[in-house]
């Protein structure tokens, strides 16, 4: 598979998903059981291939732990704003877009995008395993968008809108890191195994929890693991 069409997998998923979110409108249990899935193959791609290749790069010390601290906070920092806007609109009362969840969206998908190009330019498997992995969350963005006011065609839009997003972010990062040290490129690896973590445990399993969990739910997660693995190995067998 060309480096281009491995980028170009995340934004596909994510258009499918806009369309699936019309014709299809899953239970609360069904999409917990979804996200911890979602968070298994994320915590797969983690384990498996991003923190692996971190230390092959041999990168300093320091610049890993810096890049993830700065990861950490910024994300601190986007909950927070995403926080401020969802209660202003709240204590507003009108039945208007979530802007706040918009724009958090957006953020974290141009945000996962330019990891996937920093990937792409690392050199490895290292993009594609990202471009897999963050596809899983991409293809339910559309159903976790869906509200009174966001439903229909304007999800499907919403999505259109994303997928453009996810590619772009892609290959920007792509070109600006290709060539780049391997400090930088480890940095921006660094970065982006906060932002992920963030995804999981901020994101999809606080959402998943949102609702009586089910014993069920915890093999759901490692199933993602396992297949997301099993792919990865197979992959290199």
């Amino acid at each position: 598979m060309t480096p281009i069409i491995a980028m170009l997998i995340p934004a596909i998923v994510a258009s499918f998903g806009g369309v699936l979110a019309i014709f299809w409108n899953p239970s609360h249990n069904a999409r917990s059981l979804i996200q911890h899935f979602a968070a298994g193959v994320v915590l797969a791609a983690l384990a498996v291939e991003v923190l692996p290749e971190l230390g092959r790069e041999h990168a300093p010390a320091w610049v890993l732990i810096g890049s993830f601290a700065v990861g950490g906070i910024l994300m601190y920092l986007m909950k927070l704003w995403s926080i401020s806007l969802e209660s202003k609109e709240s204590n507003s009362g009108s039945n208007t877009f979530n802007y706040g969840l918009i724009a958090a969206t957006f953020i974290d998908v141009a945000v996962d995008g330019f990891i996937i190009g920093a990937g792409f330019a690392a050199g490895g498997n290292t993009g594609l395993v990202l471009a897999l992995g963050l596809s899983v969350e991409l293809l339910f963005l559309g159903l976790a968008l869906v509200s009174d006011t966001i439903k229909g065609w304007r999800v499907l839009v919403m999505t259109l809108l994303l997928a453009g997003v996810v590619l772009t972010c892609t290959l920007l990062g792509n070109y600006l890191l290709a060539g780049a040290s391997t400090s930088v490129i480890s940095a921006i690896l660094a970065f982006g195994v906060a932002a992920l973590l963030y995804l999981v445990t901020d994101e999809l399993l606080i959402e998943a929890h949102v609702v009586e969990e089910k014993p069920s739910s915890t093999l759901w997660l490692f199933a993602g693991f396992l297949v997301f693995w099993s792919i990865q190995l197979f992959s290199v067998a």
